[in-house]
């Protein structure tokens, strides 16, 4: 298991990627949210399925990850803005120590998205702790970039 720094975007995470890229000499590995299948009840539009759902650059044996935040979800954890757009993701854990730390950091904070099985990894969750701190869980990151790319 590891912490490491999750930056949230806008819509601009391609752009950050780039520049991340070249100015740290980092390799980069990144999906589109239009990789996924699609709900049929609330398609993404062209503009959204072209977002970055998850990406990862390593660069000097340090690993950062990112993603475009889309509308629908600004909805729900509140917009994206320079100052709050870092989050501490937990990653590669196994389901059952992920489930753990998820609960104990839930305890009068507040609950995004519930840990569960999602498409993407065997334990996904998102919450904000009683200080105001963003948590994501993927249990699978790097085996879900790894796998799609």
């Amino acid at each position: 298991m590891k912490a490491i720094a999750y930056l949230q975007f806008n819509g601009n995470t391609q752009e950050a990627l780039d520049f991340y890229e070249t100015a740290l000499q980092a390799k980069v590995m990144k999906v589109n949210f239009g990789a996924l299948p699609q709900n049929p009840t609330a398609p993404l539009s062209e503009e959204e399925q072209n977002m970055i759902m998850e990406s990862r650059i390593e660069f000097s044996n340090n690993i950062l990850m990112m993603s475009d935040v889309l509308p629908s979800m600004q909805a729900v954890t509140g917009a994206v803005a320079q100052g709050t757009n870092v989050i501490i993701s937990i990653i590669d854990g196994d389901p059952d120590t992920t489930k753990r730390y998820f609960e104990n950091l839930s305890k009068e904070g507040t609950i995004i998205m519930p840990i569960s099985s999602v498409p993407w990894s065997s334990s996904f969750g998102i919450l904000i702790d009683k200080f105001g701190v963003m948590w994501k869980f993927n249990s699978d990151a790097s085996k879900f970039l790894d796998r799609l790319i």
